[in-house]
């Protein structure tokens, strides 16, 4: 009982000090040892049997390892979004973007041009990364609150797209392994939950936006936006289309032989394309190199972080309870592997994260029982989608603080509702549709 309270307890406090503004390199590893301490774990590893679980271990193991696996993406992601925004092929595809579709559209832009590169196979950090100084241009044409940016980043790439069959993100790929099942699995029930959180969340950040701008909420310029003042002419804005078409391609074509190390190349396929095709325009590309290595260490840091968090969580035995009771809840089996994946991807910051510790438990026990793979690898990754949201989320606070710059406080209630209620509608909805048969 006790490493309960510390694991829900440590979780609330991390949340609560992340909504409050707290620097995560601060918070993180303080509610990780609270956790570690309420559950008996060691300190130091010096106070540890050999290779045993200790706080220091285990939070340093997760904090470490996510950046020898994602700086370099982080690395050419934040410094393609800079070349994008330094030579003006952000602002030049924007105000491009405006005039076909129109002022009221901003944001659907935005949701679309994440959409397409996360069903493209490019990570949703990058995607984040990528689209920011376009949706930063498409709101300030618009005259829109720039609060609601993260969230039409965060709804374009962590909802409809994410989690649909035939996505080669991650979320789509790990019940592969432990299901036995394709990409494709349960397409039907996929196509219509993903159509449905699509015009649903749409609807529904329209709805927020207008009633900000209804209250009197505006664009409100910083002194660190790029200047579009000084500007005497932008490139061509097809043409600046192309390094974006260059990472899509480039991930596409090497995603299956090299993974997410395909992303390494595809970027810098970006950076070299942006530069020469609009190198005339670029006001300091060495500037632009500068910023976005700096951006993305601050960015790469606070997610390894939380993900240090995660780490400390899942060594504790009040872990491998709560576990326990989630993989053994009663009823469908549906139901019970969607919660069990959510609150496990929501303790751990992770929605790859709960479906890794999840799945090796739900799925032979589940198949065992005759349940539907297909329905049971659809219903897992669409919810693995939902909880792996909550204010503490690595993603989430990269997108809201990291890249746009925003506080918790301003930017988070728009990017829940979008990114941990709608696909938890979604999740919901799929179940209902397998139990009438759909997809079966």
């Amino acid at each position: 009982m006790i490493g309960m309270i510390g694991l829900f307890g440590g979780l609330a406090l991390l949340i609560y000090l992340t909504m409050r503004g707290m620097n995560l390199l601060i918070a993180a590893p303080i509610t990780a040892l609270l956790v570690a301490l309420f559950n008996g774990l060691p300190v130091f590893p010096q106070l540890a049997p050999e290779g045993a679980a200790n706080f220091l271990t285990n939070y340093m193991t997760g904090f470490t390892g996510f950046i020898a696996s994602w700086y370099l993406m982080f690395l050419t992601g934040a410094i393609f979004g800079k070349v994008m925004e330094d030579s003006g092929a952000a602002d030049s595809v924007s105000k491009w973007i405006v005039s076909k579709i129109g002022m009221k559209r901003a944001a659907l832009a935005v949701v679309i041009a994440c959409a397409v590169l996360t069903y493209g196979g490019v990570s949703l950090f990058v995607v984040a990364f990528s689209v920011y100084p376009m949706a930063l241009s498409l709101f300030k044409q618009a005259d829109l609150p720039r609060r609601f940016i993260p969230a039409a980043l965060a709804f374009g790439s962590t909802t409809f797209t994410m989690t649909s069959a035939g996505s080669p993100e991650i979320q789509n790929w790990i019940p592969i392994e432990f299901l036995g099942t394709t990409p494709y699995a349960g397409w039907e029930v996929s196509a219509i939950v993903a159509v449905f959180m699509m015009i649903f969340g749409y609807w529904w950040l329209k709805k927020m936006i207008n009633k900000a701008v209804s209250k009197g909420e505006h664009f409100v310029a910083r002194k660190t936006d790029p200047s579009s003042e000084a500007r005497t002419e932008l490139p061509n804005p097809l043409l600046s289309m192309i390094p974006l078409l260059v990472v899509l391609i480039i991930s596409f074509i090497f995603h299956d032989s090299l993974g997410t190390s395909a992303l390494i190349i595809a970027l810098s396929g970006g950076i070299l394309a942006t530069y020469l095709i609009n190198r005339k325009y670029f006001q300091n590309i060495g500037q632009a190199f500068g910023e976005g290595a700096l951006g993305a260490v601050i960015a790469i840091a606070n997610t390894a972080a939380v993900v240090g968090f995660g780490g400390v969580v899942r060594a504790t035995p009040a872990f491998e309870t709560a576990v326990g009771v989630m993989t053994g809840i009663p009823g469908s089996p549906l139901i019970g592997g969607a919660l069990a994946v959510a609150i496990i991807a929501g303790l751990t910051g992770s929605s790859s994260g709960g479906q890794a510790i999840a799945l090796p438990l739900l799925a032979p026990h589940y198949l065992d029982m005759g349940v539907n793979a297909e329905a049971l690898h659809r219903t897992v990754a669409i919810s693995s989608g939902s909880l792996d949201s909550l204010p503490q989320g690595g993603y989430v606070v990269t997108t809201i603080r990291s890249i746009a710059g925003e506080t918790h406080k301003d930017a988070y209630p728009a990017f829940g509702a979008l990114t941990v209620v709608v696909p938890f509608i979604g999740a919901a909805l799929a179940v209902i549709l397998f139990s009438l048969g759909l997809g079966i």
